[in-house]
């Protein structure tokens, strides 16, 4: 199934119901702070599991305490896609079981 890109509307649109995350270049793009290491490492493979089930993985960078995401379909040129809204929204559905602000 081909997946078409969203126009900047569309994006703008389903950014609004997604707070963090914004639109950087042609990438959707979300940092989470957590309050150790140990809580950072354990949202990333709760989002790498989220990931494997979409078949869909975006750019995941760990750090001390943090955790970002910056996602695009390369199927669809390198444009962000509902593919990548999907994942967002279900990254953002668990983030705050893992103390993620």
């Amino acid at each position: 199934m081909a997946v078409e890109p969203l126009s900047q509307q569309e994006i703008e649109d389903r950014l609004s119901e997604l707070p963090g995350w914004s639109l950087d270049g042609d990438r959707l793009t979300r940092a989470y702070r957590l309050g150790s290491h140990a809580a950072a490492t354990a949202l990333v493979v709760h989002v790498a599991r989220i990931q494997d089930e979409l078949n869909h993985h975006s750019d995941l960078t760990l750090g001390y305490n943090t955790v970002s995401l910056a996602v695009n379909t390369h199927s669809a040129g390198g444009s962000v896609t509902d593919l990548d809204v999907e994942l967002a929204r279900r990254v953002e559905a668990v983030a705050p079981a893992h103390g993620a602000r």
